[in-house]
């Protein structure tokens, strides 16, 4: 039976000492978990990081999660072949450890569920390796089909429904199978993380840099008051800075998108630093903060599978790590919601399935989440990633595919400030 559902609702929540919080983000964390093995791989080599890769999966192997109609993914030693595809899942949901900072999320009508406010595809092509990194908007509406849940029991299909219900409605393996039904890609895997653990995972770093634009930002929900400038966030201020809406210039859900993407771009700066890759104790304790809070398919919690997904991504230039937004249009039914711009949609598909280089041609300065700004740390330049012969691949080039002015995005080489909502004074 097809049934139209509401979208979720969700309570207000508090943070101590700092006033309301809203529809939180964990957009980085989840980064942070590829990013950080990637980053053991680099320094460790492929034999100590199979190694790793076991000890930390282990501790996970029994929280996994079977995707349903998944196919098993063969192990092997070196990179993964062909293309990849992989959803990362961010839920909202209360954690006892931090219930003392989200107030009435905890407390609320709906403190027991779990919201999947955050929903990306990760693509990996084939050679030459480039990744590209979808995400969806948590106020999409789109119809969800029938799924499996863990316990057996089916869900009902849905004509239309809003994306960030899906984890509540059927589980992990229900937003892979309405990611890919959505999509059009065969996903290898899919990984949860609750956002709570942003501030351990960030400190475990050593925080985050980010750049405050305009005037400043100041955000009662989140207890911002910060001026314009560079800011190195960790704690209680990366989650304040990631959850942020209404401290940006357009105060939209959006917006806020982008304005993450600040912080993935410059997570992945520091995570190759010789001040991160020449610590592997740091790159360790990393990787176990990250692993102690995810929930990953069957397929995520084979080790041999993380290490080959991390041997083909080392290589690939930051120009080549695209993150872009769904496209979308506004929803005719609730201008509150947006509905998916399909024809837009399919022509970022049929780049991804080409394996073309794309570029993002909308301006991110439009959007209201960031400012472009010139570049202050250069990227490093990358080596070419032999093919399984061991012969090195060549620099791409093929043309460049511009993508539709409908589709949002930067690149892991681009640099931005936040768009804050305070204006400067003249």
């Amino acid at each position: 039976m097809t049934e139209t559902t509401k979208p979720a609702s969700r309570g207000r929540r508090t943070v101590a000492r700092h006033g309301e919080l809203t529809s939180p983000h964990p957009f980085s964390l989840i980064m942070k978990i590829i990013g950080v093995i990637v980053a053991v791989v680099l320094v460790s080599g492929a034999g100590v990081a199979a190694y790793a890769a076991y000890d930390l999966s282990a501790g996970i192997a029994d929280e996994a999660v079977a995707l349903e109609g998944q196919k098993p993914v063969p192990p092997d030693i070196g990179a993964i072949e062909g293309g990849v595809d992989l959803l990362l899942v961010g839920t909202d949901e209360c954690e006892e450890e931090f219930k003392y900072l989200f107030g009435a999320r905890c407390t609320g009508a709906d403190s027991e569920g779990q919201l999947n406010d955050v929903n990306m595809l990760v693509h990996i092509s084939n050679n030459p390796r480039r990744v590209t990194v979808i995400s969806f908007p948590r106020d999409l509406m789109i119809e969800v089909p029938q799924c499996t849940r863990e316990d057996g029991s089916q869900t009902s299909a849905m004509s239309k429904a809003q994306i960030n219900s899906i984890y509540t409605h059927g589980g992990l393996s229900c937003v892979a199978k309405t990611v890919s039904s959505l999509s059009g890609q065969s996903l290898i895997g899919a990984a949860k993380v609750s956002f709570g653990n942003v501030i351990n995972i960030t400190d475990a770093l050593g925080g985050v840099d980010v750049c405050i634009g305009n005037g400043g930002m100041r955000d009662r929900n989140t207890g911002i008051d910060w001026p314009a400038g560079p800011r190195t966030i960790q704690g209680v201020e990366a989650l304040q800075f990631l959850r942020t809406r209404y401290g940006l210039e357009n105060g939209s859900d959006l917006a806020r998108i982008s304005n993450q993407q600040q912080y993935m771009s410059s997570l992945a700066r520091k995570l190759v630093s010789e001040e991160t890759l020449s610590d592997p104790a740091k790159l360790y304790k990393l990787a176990t903060t990250a692993v102690d809070n995810i929930t990953p398919s069957e397929s995520l919690a084979n080790p041999m599978t993380l290490v080959q997904i991390a041997l083909a991504v080392k290589n690939v230039p930051f120009e080549e790590i695209v993150f872009v937004q769904y496209p979308v249009y506004a929803d005719p039914a609730d201008p509150n919601r947006v509905v998916p711009n399909e024809d837009a949609a399919a022509e970022l598909w049929a780049a991804l399935a080409a394996n073309e280089p794309i570029k993002v041609t909308n301006d991110p300065n439009r959007g209201g989440g960031v400012t472009t700004v010139e570049p202050t740390t250069p990227a490093p330049e990358a080596t070419p990633v032999p093919d399984a012969s061991g012969t090195p691949v060549p620099e791409p080039t093929e043309a460049v595919v511009e993508l539709p002015d409908d589709i949002p995005g930067t690149s892991a080489a681009d640099q931005t400030c936040s768009a804050g909502n305070l204006r400067a004074k003249s």
